[in-house]
Order: structure tokens, then sequence, then C-alpha cells
């Protein structure tokens, strides 16, 4: 159930309380949630000359160095224009134990786009959602998320700009935005207001600081602080002692998405073949010549594509994206082979390596092996606990729906054979030298688990196949019939979307 939303938190001014105390706890806090693997994100905002800068000062003067970033994040260049519009904030999310800083965050972008009137509804809409999306992702996966939006008057503003652009030293800090916010601060006002109304939930909190006073701000942050990280070293510990999975009581607060029908891997017919194989090779040259027509088209128009290849081993795969790549201009697509994380991609979400290779727009990723190996092996061996693989669910879904929300043709194939086909191409492989490194013990193992993957491929078909997503059943037994309508389905989209 997705949670409703809640009123921002207004922190009253603190005068009294002295700093050392509080840096120290900070300082004891950090360490203990480093040692415990939680990743925090802070995201600052505020009015113009409000006093981010001064504030992440006065924040980091207690934190070790060595376990935090600050990311100064300005309007997007043109190379970050080319990819999803959270693309540059998931790659710069922590890894376990650090602490991501952002003094501007994806709020700033969404405030500018509405201030400037760039943004309609609609597009507001989806990105309050994809923001939603994104920070429940990282709370369910066990970060603390804290988001401080620093509060000053008219007057205090006008002073303050005023007394920037009177130095010389500090001038270049302000801008035409800065004031035309202060001529229309009631505007500017209520665009924040209202933004952080829809924005704040239990998970992602916002904490209103009211900041015409350095150190009372600097103290409103530091509780804030030490009460966030508090709560999540109590809970982390508890679950440490009881030895019991992470069981976060909350999911991302997003629309559920809608599936498409699709059949049951027992229903497939695998006895589907070419009519004529002699034909094979004039059809894969013209489908592939086709292909590449529409790859410089789609560059052009600036249509990036997503596909995902998965299937029991040795279903035809890498033969498969061979015959696609081979139609591609190299300068236009990336192949990405997954495998089991390494260490730093189990420190972030499991989402957070495939953010990492989505392609720029008017491009074509193509993995090998997808995200779902959350819901299948990771599933099927028992490396994920229960509550996490079927979260996973609804998290992929979301993670598709914004590709497809920024313009991307996604589309998943799932080659199936049959276990006789598969133990046929088992022994051709081990009895064919140039073949020999395709085959391994961890195939021959996971073919005992047939049962277990097949169930597990089943659920994932059901609860993941959307219209903007979908996935392809490739009746792979005939390798030729196989290849032919990956490529012929991919030329169909493209052909659809360019319409």
């Amino acid at each position: 159930m997705a949670q409703s939303n809640e009123t921002p938190r207004v922190s009253e001014p603190m005068q009294q309380e002295k700093l050392g105390p509080l840096r120290v706890r900070m300082s004891v806090l950090q360490q203990r949630a480093r040692t415990l693997g939680i990743p925090a994100v802070v995201v600052v905002e505020g009015m113009s000359a409000a006093g981010k800068g001064d504030a992440i000062s006065g924040l980091i003067e207690s934190l070790d160095p060595r376990g935090f970033n600050v990311y100064a994040m300005r309007a997007p260049n043109e190379q970050e224009k080319r990819f999803p519009w959270l693309h540059r904030y998931h790659q710069r999310t922590p890894a376990k134990g650090r602490i991501a800083i952002f003094d501007g965050s994806w709020y700033d972008e969404m405030f500018a786009a509405q201030f400037n009137d760039d943004m309609g509804d609609a597009e507001r809409q989806i990105k309050r959602n994809q923001t939603c999306d994104m920070e429940g992702k990282l709370a369910t996966s066990g970060a603390v998320v804290i988001k401080l939006f620093l509060l000053i008057s008219q007057k205090e503003q006008k002073k303050r700009l005023k007394k920037l652009e009177g130095d010389k030293h500090t001038r270049w800090r302000v801008s035409k935005i800065d004031w035309l916010q202060n001529k229309h601060y009631e505007r500017a006002h209520d665009i924040y207001t209202e933004m952080m109304e829809h924005t704040s939930h239990p998970f992602a909190p916002w904490h209103v600081i009211l900041s015409e006073d350095r150190k009372s701000t600097i103290r409103s942050i530091y509780h804030i602080m030490i009460d966030a990280f508090e709560q999540a070293i109590t809970q982390k510990e508890a679950l440490a002692q009881s030895g019991a999975a992470p069981e976060y009581g909350f999911v991302p607060y997003v629309k559920p998405i809608q599936t498409a029908p699709i059949q049951l891997l027992g229903d497939v017919d695998l006895n589907k073949t070419l009519e004529d194989d002699t034909q094979y090779k004039p059809q894969l040259k013209q489908a592939q010549q086709r292909l590449k027509d529409l790859h410089n088209r789609i560059y052009q128009a600036k249509i990036p594509v997503v596909l995902g290849f998965e299937g029991w081993d040795a279903a035809g795969k890498g033969g498969s994206i061979l015959r696609l790549t081979q139609a591609l201009d190299p300068r236009g697509f990336q192949v990405n082979p997954t495998s089991a994380p390494d260490a730093t991609e189990l420190a972030h979400h499991y989402l957070w390596r495939f953010w990492n290779h989505v392609p720029k727009n008017g491009h074509i990723a193509i993995f090998d092996r997808t995200w779902y190996g959350r819901v299948m092996v990771e599933r099927v061996e028992k490396l994920t606990a229960e509550g996490d693989w079927r979260r996973a669910y609804d998290e992929i879904n979301q993670f598709e729906h914004n590709l497809a929300d920024w313009g991307a043709i996604v589309i998943k194939f799932w080659l199936q054979i049959d276990q006789e086909e598969q133990l046929r191409r088992f022994h051709d492989r081990q009895n064919t030298p140039e073949k020999q490194y395709k085959i391994t013990d961890e195939d021959w193992r996971n073919r005992e688990k047939w049962p277990l993957y097949e169930t597990a491929v089943n659920e994932m078909l059901q609860k993941t196949s959307t219209s903007f997503a979908p996935w392809v059943i490739v009746e792979s037994n005939n390798k030729h019939y196989g290849r032919l309508k990956v490529l012929n389905t991919v030329i169909d989209a493209i052909e659809a979307r360019l319409k």
C-alpha cells in the first residue's frame, strides 16, 4: 500500500544550545552508520541567498571527510540533457556507509522549470512521481533520506542579495534569476510549498528551517540529522541482533502499474520454424539492412532504445545479440553483459549499476542479462530476502516506466527452449573445443533447478510485462527462427515509434 503525503516539518529557531556537543554526537553517529553500512542522502534546498553553502559548511565540520561527498548540482549541461533527467542524481547516490549531500538537487531543477513556465502540469506530476520513486527505492534499501529547506523572508533575501552583490568577491554568486525570485517572492514561495507538500513522505520528509540566523540554522540541521541517524541505527542494530532480514514498512509512493497478459512458458509452441530454412540468410540480410537504416533515423530523432535479454542457458542470447549488433553503427550502441555484482555494485541499490548504463538519446543499450536477476537467480538461490525480491517487481516496473516516460523504446526478450534442446546444446558445447568456454558447472547446477526457475520466470513475466516495456517470448528451439523474431520485433517497435 502506498504511503500518504506528510506535511513538511517546520523547525523552530534554536538560539541557546551549544554546537560543540551536537558536533560530537553527529561525528559518533556517522562512524556508527558507516560501520553498519547505512547510507544517507541529504538534500539542501532553499530560497535564493538562504545560506545553503553556510549550512553545508557548518554540517560537515563534524563529519569525517572520507565518508561523504558534496555535490553542487546546477542546471544540466548539453551532455546530461541526453539522458533521463534523474540519471545524474542516480549516479551520485551513496554506497553503504557513505553520505551524499546535495547542494541543489532534483527539486531545484523542478522548481526552475516551473518558475520559468517551462513545465506543464502533466510533466510536473510525472517528475514528482519519479522523485518519490527514487527516494522510496533508497529508503527501502535502508538509506536515510533527509530533505532540508531553508526559508528566509523576502526582506531578508533582498538584504542578503544586496550584500553579496556589493562585494566584488561575491557578486558573481548573484544572478538575474535570484533577483527575479526576490521580485516574485510569493510565487516562488508558493511553488516551493506545493512541491514540498506533494513530495514529503514518512520515508523522506521535508524539514523547513527558518534560517534568518546561521547558528540557529546549523543547530536545527544537527538535530534533524541526529534524530534520523539514531532511528536508522537503532533499527539496523535491532535487526542484526534478531538475525532477521530487513523489512521496511513502506513502499515507494507511486501509482500502481497495470500489467499486460502474457503466456506461461508451458504454453509456448516451441515447434516454430522457418517455412524454408534456405531463406534464413536472405531474410537475415534484409532485416539487418532495415535495422541499419532505422538506427540512423532514431539517432536523428533522438529516440533511445533499451533491449534486455534473458533466457535459459544455451537458449541463444549471444547469437541473437550478435545478429542485432552486426546491423548497427558501432558508435551508437553498447552491449552490457551482466554478471554477479562486484563489491562496489553490492554497496549500492541493485538498480544503480543499470542506471549507469542507460543510453543517451538516439543510442541503443543492449543488456545481456538484466535487472531481472533480482527476481530469478537471487530468488531461486536465496541470495536476497523474500521481502526484497517481492518488492522488486514494483521497483522494476517503475524503473522501466521512468525510461518510457523519458521516451525510450523498452523491450525485454525471454528466449525459450525446452530441456531436451538445452541438453543437446550443452553436450555440443562440451564436445566442441571452440565452444567449451560457453559451458560451466553453474550451467549444469541451474539445469537441476529448472522447475524452480520456471516458476520464478512465469511470475516475473506475469508481473512485469507492460504496454510500455513488454516481454517478448522468443521460441528458440530453432535458432534461425528465434534470431529473426528478435530482429523483426525491434524493427517493428522502432517503425511504430517513428510513425
